[in-house]
């Protein structure tokens, strides 16, 4: 049992898949209509649409400055020791993107200024091929976009409009024009010959740069590495290749300039120098030059060779001595009295290095970074993060340069003290040297030291000088910018791929809505909770007429009438053989179809040689009269009537030879009473003697109590449910009906269903009783002949 439910609840499952499937399958219209109309959309959008490109650039980004203290915070910054400090890549980044390099690049290509020309269908681009050109009187002053339209019909003169195409002026071609946007001046580079009209946008600098900043993206390759690339989407390719070939051009103009700056400082401080080390040799040669002449000295033969020889080299020692000390002294008083911003010269202590000194490292990481804080301030400001913390690093290296400097001096005085100490006891060997040799002698080491300073000096001014004049670009383009001839926006195949699944989804959607929000009962399938047996369905009557069923007819209502009739005998198995079968038929409200029902289930029996009888008791709202035309006097006559016997009011109907109706008579004010009568009892008693089938078309039992009054005169009921009109919540009453046996032997019937709405909605699909002639109607037969559907009524159904 287990089993076959599971087998009855796959089987139903699958059933319901197919029921929803051909469901929306026979809405394929509106799906077409759908598609077409998201893909037409789809396709305007498209031509309509500015096309974007995207266009990037490959740098590399050198990094010159390794070592010293900045790449030990660096190093660091990676241990997660001191990450406010960025690495030299990502300060070039930001470099990169600031708004000052940006700016440059929009002056250089004057991107401010756009010219477009409307086309055909979109409004085109004359980036670097607009006929004419305009120059601003001062691009800086501009403070407020403005749009002028620029018609040009021949000569040497042009009819200028503003945004709104009001006219502004007529002008000549160079001649200054004074707007609202600022002065400004139209140049023509055509050929003067063909007409046309060019629209010029205007606006400040500002808002370019920042239009095309927040378009700007630059980031890098691999974080293991200093290759950054540059990007940017713009609606004109060339556009989009020329900025970013700007922007890598200004960073390194920009960068050069940084790196020229400490050269130049450098030069600055050595050229002062010499001037003074100059005045001070001359004066030191002059003072020779007089002693000799004081003296009457022309050769002095020394006395004491051999202690001189011995004492050459403590005397050279002693000039590079003191020489170092002089610079040290010197750069110190500098650094000390040095501005905030200012640089230090970081090549003036070379030579130093040989004594283990850091000092010419740490003047340049101090170099390095006090140009990045000059960059920094740019585009950060003097309260930022980054700022205050490079400000403390840059207080702090110059702190340690000083210091440096303070131990280099303390060496070098100590290394001069050993040097004099050295002397003295040369000088005790050589006292009998003349007083003269000793004084020149004198006078010829401080002539010895200043030319020492003078030669370096002038060493170092001319490695500066090559360094100013050799400064190499801080980036080396690896890829130069490139579009791609694809555009990144819109994407074609992702709109028209959104417009086919948009296509289908709206009428999918609308269509699930509608099912959703419908409450109406449409097939076999909406009845099955209901625990009333199931006669059959019935599906829509074509005709125009309301003709009855007879022998020829072979349309689907008719066979489906056949079916129910055939379902019907089991129904009724319970009734004797010799006793007249009565057939009630009801509904729930009017317009369910139940006396269309009555009538043609009544000649459908009476097509089967049966003698039948179709009484119409629906008193209040009879509607017989419109399938068969009756006489005024029917039973509301008889019942109200002292008249006892009722088949004089019994006629036959026109081609039915077994067929006879009773006329429900006319409207009574008193319905239900006239029902109550015993005369009802007596009619029924008289009827079923003369007929074998009595069908009876009963009122709505929703809205009156006429049928439940009479339901202990039927043998049966059938229960009439039209599909796409009664409302699934009003079949509690039929089920309550039904539980509480107020109509005896019930059952349903379907009416009105629509045999091409999808799977299952055709008519006896085995349903109920006789099965087996239900499906497949109409082989041998030849169905009824019907008009072909339009595409109106293919597409909105019939009305």
């Amino acid at each position: 049992m287990r089993n076959e439910q599971e087998i009855l609840e796959s089987s139903d499952l699958n059933f319901k898949l197919k029921d929803t499937f051909f469901r929306y399958l026979s809405k394929w219209p509106w799906f077409v209509i759908s598609v077409a109309v998201a893909l037409s959309l789809a396709f305007i959008y498209l031509r309509y649409s500015v096309p974007k490109y995207s266009a990037s650039a490959i740098i590399l980004v050198k990094d010159d400055k390794k070592g010293g203290m900045v790449s030990e915070l660096a190093a660091l910054s990676e241990m997660d020791m001191m990450s406010g400090i960025k690495s030299t890549v990502d300060n070039e980044i930001e470099v990169i993107k600031s708004r000052t390099i940006t700016e440059f690049a929009i002056k250089d290509l004057e991107l401010n200024i756009h010219y477009t020309k409307e086309g055909t269908v979109k409004t085109l681009d004359l980036y670097k091929s607009s006929p004419v050109k305009v120059i601003l009187a001062n691009r800086d002053a501009i403070r407020q976009p403005g749009q002028y339209k620029i018609e040009f019909k021949g000569g040497d003169k042009f009819t200028l409009h503003d945004g709104e195409d009001n006219k502004i002026g007529v002008y000549k071609f160079g001649e200054s024009i004074k707007s609202r946007t600022g002065d400004f001046t139209v140049i023509n580079q055509s050929s003067g010959k063909e007409k046309f009209t060019v629209s010029v946008y205007i606006e400040p600098i500002a808002q370019t740069t920042q239009n095309f900043q927040n378009r700007l993206t630059v980031e890098l390759i691999n974080e293991k590495t200093s290759v950054v690339k540059l990007t940017i989407v713009d609606a004109v390719k060339e556009r989009a290749e020329d900025f970013l070939n700007a922007v890598i051009s200004n960073y390194n103009r920009d960068a050069i300039a940084d790196k020229n700056m400490v050269f130049k400082n450098t030069a600055n401080f050595i050229d002062d120098r010499l001037e003074l080390i100059t005045s001070e040799l001359g004066d030191v040669e002059k003072s020779g030059e007089n002693y000799k002449k004081n003296n009457g000295v022309t050769d002095i033969i020394s006395e004491a060779g051999i202690f001189l020889q011995n004492a050459t080299e403590f005397e050279k020692e002693y000039i590079e001595t003191e020489t170092q000390l002089r610079i040290v002294a010197s750069l110190k008083d500098y650094v000390k009295t040095s501005k905030k911003t200012d640089l230090i010269p970081d090549n003036v202590l070379a030579s130093t290095t040989e004594n283990g000194s850091t000092t010419p490292m740490l003047i340049t990481e101090y170099n390095d970074l006090m140009l990045k804080r000059n960059r920094l301030i740019e585009s950060a400001g003097p309260e930022n993060k980054v700022m205050m913390q490079t400000d403390a690093q840059l207080a702090a290296l110059k702190e340690n340069v000083i210091s440096n400097l303070d131990r280099l001096k303390n060496s070098l005085e100590i290394k001069k003290k050993d040097l004099i100490a050295q002397q003295r006891k040369l000088g005790g060997k050589i006292s009998s040297v003349p007083t003269q040799e000793r004084e020149y002698k004198s006078i010829v080491r401080q002539q010895n030291l200043k030319e020492a300073l003078y030669i370096y000096l002038l060493q170092k001014r001319e490695e500066t000088a090559i360094s100013l004049a050799s400064t190499a670009p801080n980036a080396k383009i690896i890829d130069s910018a490139l579009a791609l001839n694809i555009p990144v926006s819109p994407k074609t195949k992702v709109i028209y791929l959104a417009a086919l699944f948009l296509g289908l989804f709206i009428p999918f959607g609308v269509i699930y809505i509608i099912d959703l929000l419908d409450s109406k009962i449409h097939s076999q399938r909406d009845l099955e909770k209901l625990s009333v047996p199931f006669l059959g369905d019935v599906p829509r009557f074509e005709t125009e007429t309301n003709e009855l069923v007879n022998i020829h007819s072979r349309s689907s209502t008719a066979e489906s009438l056949r079916i129910i009739r055939t379902n019907l005998e089991f129904m009724l198995s319970g009734v004797a053989k010799d006793t007249a079968k009565t057939i009630f038929v009801t509904s729930t409200i009017p317009k369910e179809g139940k006396t269309f029902i009555s009538v043609n289930l009544a000649s459908t029996i009476a097509l089967s040689g049966k003698k039948v009888l179709l009484v119409g008791l629906d008193i209040r709202n009879p509607k017989l009269d419109e399938y068969i035309a009756l006489p005024s006097k029917g039973i509301t006559n008889f019942l109200s009537s002292g008249d006892t016997d009722i088949l004089p009011y019994i006629i036959n109907v026109e081609g039915f030879d077994n067929l006879f109706i009773l006329p429900p008579g006319i409207v009574p004010p008193n319905p239900a009473e006239l029902l109550m009568s015993p005369k009802v009892e007596k009619m029924f008693n008289d009827l079923k003697a003369e007929y074998d089938y009595i069908v009876v078309d009963t009122a709505p039992v929703s809205l009156v109590t006429d049928t439940i009054i009479i339901a202990n005169f039927a043998d049966c009921f059938v229960y009439v449910v039209r599909a796409n009109h009664l409302d699934k919540r009003m079949l509690a009453l039929p089920e309550s009906l039904y539980k509480e046996g107020k109509l005896p032997n019930m059952s349903t019937i379907l009416n009105d269903t629509h045999q091409n709405k999808g799977y299952g909605y055709g008519y006896g699909y085995g349903y109920g009783y006789g099965y087996g002639y239900g499906y497949g109607y109409g082989y041998g037969y030849g169905q009824d002949v019907k008009k072909p559907k339009t595409w109106r009524e293919k597409l909105f159904g019939k009305k």
